[in-house]
Protein backbone atom coordinates (compact mmCIF):
# COMPACT_ATOMS: atom_id res chain seq x y z
CA UNK A 1 0.00 0.00 0.00
CA UNK A 2 2.86 2.35 0.82
CA UNK A 3 6.55 2.46 1.58
CA UNK A 4 7.89 1.24 4.95
CA UNK A 5 7.67 3.85 7.72
CA UNK A 6 10.50 6.37 8.01
CA UNK A 7 12.03 5.42 11.36
CA UNK A 8 13.39 8.93 11.82
CA UNK A 9 9.96 10.61 11.69
CA UNK A 10 7.69 8.21 13.58
CA UNK A 11 9.37 8.43 17.03
CA UNK A 12 9.04 12.22 16.98
CA UNK A 13 5.36 11.87 16.06
CA UNK A 14 4.77 9.37 18.87
CA UNK A 15 6.40 11.73 21.37
CA UNK A 16 4.05 14.47 20.19
CA UNK A 17 1.02 12.19 20.49
CA UNK A 18 2.05 11.22 24.01
CA UNK A 19 2.34 14.88 25.00
CA UNK A 20 -0.99 15.72 23.33
CA UNK A 21 -2.98 13.14 25.28
CA UNK A 22 -1.15 13.79 28.52
CA UNK A 23 -2.09 17.44 28.11
CA UNK A 24 -5.69 16.52 27.33
CA UNK A 25 -5.88 14.51 30.53
CA UNK A 26 -4.57 17.43 32.56
CA UNK A 27 -7.12 19.74 30.93
CA UNK A 28 -10.23 17.55 30.85
CA UNK A 29 -9.66 14.90 33.52
CA UNK A 30 -10.80 11.29 33.17
CA UNK A 31 -13.49 11.54 30.51
CA UNK A 32 -14.01 11.00 26.80
CA UNK A 33 -12.64 14.40 25.76
CA UNK A 34 -9.22 13.56 27.17
CA UNK A 35 -8.87 10.75 24.63
CA UNK A 36 -10.14 12.84 21.73
CA UNK A 37 -13.83 11.92 21.59
CA UNK A 38 -16.68 14.43 21.52
CA UNK A 39 -18.70 12.81 24.33
CA UNK A 40 -19.33 9.54 26.14
CA UNK A 41 -22.11 8.45 23.78
CA UNK A 42 -19.84 8.45 20.72
CA UNK A 43 -17.06 6.87 22.79
CA UNK A 44 -19.35 3.96 23.67
CA UNK A 45 -20.61 3.67 20.09
CA UNK A 46 -17.05 2.93 19.00
CA UNK A 47 -16.75 0.21 21.64
CA UNK A 48 -20.02 -1.28 20.38
CA UNK A 49 -18.60 -1.70 16.89
CA UNK A 50 -15.27 -3.08 18.12
CA UNK A 51 -17.00 -5.52 20.47
CA UNK A 52 -18.60 -7.26 17.50
CA UNK A 53 -15.28 -9.05 17.07
CA UNK A 54 -15.84 -11.05 20.24
CA UNK A 55 -17.41 -14.48 20.55
CA UNK A 56 -18.37 -14.37 24.26
CA UNK A 57 -19.44 -18.02 24.40
CA UNK A 58 -15.76 -18.89 24.89
CA UNK A 59 -13.65 -17.20 27.62
CA UNK A 60 -11.26 -14.67 26.16
CA UNK A 61 -8.44 -12.23 26.96
CA UNK A 62 -7.87 -8.74 25.56
CA UNK A 63 -4.98 -6.51 24.55
CA UNK A 64 -5.99 -2.84 24.23
CA UNK A 65 -3.28 -0.95 22.33
CA UNK A 66 -3.55 2.73 23.19
CA UNK A 67 -5.79 2.15 26.19
CA UNK A 68 -5.90 5.68 27.60
CA UNK A 69 -7.54 5.71 31.02
CA UNK A 70 -8.98 2.20 30.62
CA UNK A 71 -12.51 2.96 29.41
CA UNK A 72 -12.62 -0.11 27.17
CA UNK A 73 -11.85 -2.39 30.09
CA UNK A 74 -14.77 -0.95 32.08
CA UNK A 75 -17.12 -1.22 29.09
CA UNK A 76 -16.11 -4.78 28.22
CA UNK A 77 -16.47 -5.94 31.82
CA UNK A 78 -20.03 -4.59 31.83
CA UNK A 79 -20.70 -6.00 28.36
CA UNK A 80 -19.16 -9.47 28.68
CA UNK A 81 -18.85 -10.11 32.41
CA UNK A 82 -16.85 -13.15 33.47
CA UNK A 83 -16.28 -14.24 29.86
CA UNK A 84 -13.42 -11.72 29.75
CA UNK A 85 -10.76 -13.46 31.81
CA UNK A 86 -7.88 -11.04 31.26
CA UNK A 87 -7.26 -7.49 30.06
CA UNK A 88 -3.96 -5.76 29.32
CA UNK A 89 -3.87 -2.11 28.31
CA UNK A 90 -0.83 -0.49 26.67
CA UNK A 91 -0.16 3.23 26.39
CA UNK A 92 2.78 5.58 25.86
CA UNK A 93 1.46 8.16 28.36
CA UNK A 94 2.43 7.28 31.92
CA UNK A 95 -0.16 9.73 33.19
CA UNK A 96 -2.93 7.98 31.27
CA UNK A 97 -1.83 4.67 32.73
CA UNK A 98 -1.85 6.10 36.24
CA UNK A 99 -5.42 7.27 35.60
CA UNK A 100 -6.37 3.81 34.33
CA UNK A 101 -4.94 2.07 37.38
CA UNK A 102 -6.86 4.45 39.64
CA UNK A 103 -10.16 4.14 37.73
CA UNK A 104 -10.35 0.46 36.73
CA UNK A 105 -11.36 -2.17 39.28
CA UNK A 106 -11.61 -5.15 36.94
CA UNK A 107 -9.92 -8.19 38.53
CA UNK A 108 -6.74 -9.13 36.69
CA UNK A 109 -6.57 -5.96 34.58
CA UNK A 110 -3.03 -4.77 33.88
CA UNK A 111 -1.71 -1.56 32.36
CA UNK A 112 1.70 -1.49 30.68
CA UNK A 113 3.79 1.48 29.59
CA UNK A 114 5.17 1.25 26.07
CA UNK A 115 4.35 0.99 22.40
CA UNK A 116 5.03 -2.74 21.98
CA UNK A 117 2.60 -5.49 22.96
CA UNK A 118 4.61 -7.99 24.96
CA UNK A 119 2.11 -10.83 25.42
CA UNK A 120 -0.44 -12.66 23.30
CA UNK A 121 -4.17 -12.29 23.89
CA UNK A 122 -7.22 -13.74 22.19
CA UNK A 123 -8.31 -10.36 20.86
CA UNK A 124 -6.45 -7.11 20.22
CA UNK A 125 -8.25 -3.76 19.91
CA UNK A 126 -7.09 -0.36 18.66
CA UNK A 127 -9.61 2.44 19.24
CA UNK A 128 -8.66 5.90 18.02
CA UNK A 129 -4.94 5.27 18.42
CA UNK A 130 -4.21 5.69 14.71
CA UNK A 131 -6.19 8.90 14.18
CA UNK A 132 -3.52 11.48 15.07
CA UNK A 133 -0.50 11.80 12.77
CA UNK A 134 0.61 15.36 13.67
CA UNK A 135 3.31 16.39 11.16
CA UNK A 136 3.87 12.95 9.61
CA UNK A 137 2.81 12.68 5.99
CA UNK A 138 -0.17 10.54 5.05
CA UNK A 139 2.17 8.07 3.35
CA UNK A 140 4.44 7.79 6.38
CA UNK A 141 1.53 7.30 8.73
CA UNK A 142 -0.24 4.77 6.50
CA UNK A 143 2.96 2.72 6.39
CA UNK A 144 3.29 2.96 10.17
CA UNK A 145 -0.32 1.85 10.70
CA UNK A 146 0.18 -1.10 8.37
CA UNK A 147 3.34 -2.21 10.15
CA UNK A 148 1.62 -1.97 13.56
CA UNK A 149 -1.37 -3.97 12.34
CA UNK A 150 0.95 -6.76 11.23
CA UNK A 151 2.76 -6.73 14.59
CA UNK A 152 -0.50 -6.71 16.55
CA UNK A 153 -1.95 -9.50 14.45
CA UNK A 154 1.04 -11.65 15.36
CA UNK A 155 0.05 -11.54 19.06
CA UNK A 156 -3.71 -11.98 18.49
CA UNK A 157 -4.87 -15.58 18.79
CA UNK A 158 -8.49 -15.11 17.66
CA UNK A 159 -8.88 -11.64 16.18
CA UNK A 160 -7.99 -7.98 15.77
CA UNK A 161 -10.26 -4.92 15.51
CA UNK A 162 -9.38 -1.28 14.88
CA UNK A 163 -10.97 1.96 13.75
CA UNK A 164 -9.85 4.98 11.76
CA UNK A 165 -11.24 8.28 10.59
CA UNK A 166 -12.65 7.82 7.10
CA UNK A 167 -11.42 9.38 3.89
CA UNK A 168 -15.09 9.92 2.94
CA UNK A 169 -15.25 13.44 4.37
CA UNK A 170 -15.70 16.93 2.97
CA UNK A 171 -13.14 18.57 5.24
CA UNK A 172 -9.97 17.44 7.01
CA UNK A 173 -7.89 18.54 9.98
CA UNK A 174 -4.23 18.62 8.89
CA UNK A 175 -2.93 16.84 12.03
CA UNK A 176 -5.33 13.90 11.67
CA UNK A 177 -5.12 10.80 9.47
CA UNK A 178 -8.11 9.86 7.33
CA UNK A 179 -7.76 6.28 6.15
CA UNK A 180 -9.33 4.99 2.96
CA UNK A 181 -11.31 1.94 4.13
CA UNK A 182 -10.71 0.22 0.80
CA UNK A 183 -6.94 0.38 1.30
CA UNK A 184 -7.02 -1.03 4.80
CA UNK A 185 -9.56 -3.72 3.93
CA UNK A 186 -7.09 -4.79 1.23
CA UNK A 187 -4.18 -4.76 3.71
CA UNK A 188 -6.10 -6.95 6.15
CA UNK A 189 -7.38 -9.31 3.47
CA UNK A 190 -4.00 -9.78 1.79
CA UNK A 191 -1.65 -9.71 4.80
CA UNK A 192 -3.66 -10.87 7.81
CA UNK A 193 -6.66 -13.12 7.20
CA UNK A 194 -9.37 -14.21 4.78
CA UNK A 195 -12.02 -13.29 7.34
CA UNK A 196 -12.36 -9.50 7.32
CA UNK A 197 -15.43 -7.35 8.05
CA UNK A 198 -15.66 -3.62 7.29
CA UNK A 199 -18.22 -1.58 9.28
CA UNK A 200 -18.98 1.89 7.98
CA UNK A 201 -22.48 2.26 9.37
CA UNK A 202 -22.56 4.97 12.03
CA UNK A 203 -23.09 8.75 11.88
CA UNK A 204 -19.44 9.14 12.86
CA UNK A 205 -16.89 9.99 10.19
CA UNK A 206 -14.97 6.78 10.68
CA UNK A 207 -14.99 3.06 10.04
CA UNK A 208 -14.14 -0.14 11.92
CA UNK A 209 -12.51 -3.30 10.64
CA UNK A 210 -12.82 -6.71 12.32
CA UNK A 211 -10.32 -9.45 11.46
CA UNK A 212 -10.87 -13.05 12.57
CA UNK A 213 -8.47 -15.96 12.29
CA UNK A 214 -11.40 -18.33 11.77
CA UNK A 215 -15.09 -17.64 11.13
CA UNK A 216 -16.86 -16.83 14.39
CA UNK A 217 -13.68 -17.29 16.45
Amino acid sequence: MSAPPDDSSIPKTLDGIRDLYTGNLAEHGVNSKSVGWRDEATHLLRFDRLARLVNPTVPFTVNDWGCGYGAMCVDFEQRFGAAMTGFTGYDISREMLDAARAAVRTPGARFVHGSDVTEEADYTFVSGTFNVKLESTDAEWAAYVTSRLEALWAVSRRGLAFNLLTSYVDWKEPHLFYGDPRDFFDVCKRRLSKYVTLLHDTPLYEWTILVHREPGA
